[in-house]
């Protein structure tokens, strides 16, 4: 049997003028969608995902927008040239994992919203790249 779960990804306070979209597909075959160009404040990109059990026991992730092995699945947001901006020095992606979801998780998460918040920024004032550092988890909300 599988489920859907629907996530939301809010990216806070990112540098400005940059664009960001969600990846849909991997390899050399994929898209971006829901592309933004940042101003002020946040983003929210939001998708949906499968859920079946693993051969191990626990939720694997499936859908265009999972990425990685069954056991560390995660979403990319593209950045800068890897969105389709061309008037920009970033190629970047920032990764965000699907750690913490269980089944107790998913059981409670049916029909309602996955959410995590990630900062858009690096120490550096550049745009957040590599896997989200230190990651907050998803949230039932």
């Amino acid at each position: 049997m599988e489920l859907e779960l629907t996530f939301r990804i809010i990216l806070e306070d990112p540098p400005a003028g940059v664009d960001y979209g969600l990846q849909k597909g991997g390899g050399n075959d994929y898209e971006v969608v829901q592309k933004q160009r940042s101003k002020s404040g946040e983003l929210k990109f939001e998708f949906s995902a499968r859920v079946k059990e693993g051969k191990d026991g626990n939720p694997v992730l499936l859908g265009p927008f999972t990425q990685g092995p069954p056991h560390e699945r995660f979403a990319y947001l593209d950045i800068g040239t890897y969105a389709g901006q061309t008037d920009t020095p970033w190629s970047r992606r920032l990764k965000i994992p699907f750690r913490d979801i269980t089944w107790d998780v998913v059981k409670k998460a049916s029909k309602r919203v996955l959410e995590t918040h990630v900062s858009g920024k690096g120490k550096d004032g550049s745009p957040s790249c590599a896997t989200v550092k230190p990651f907050a988890s998803w949230k039932v909300v």
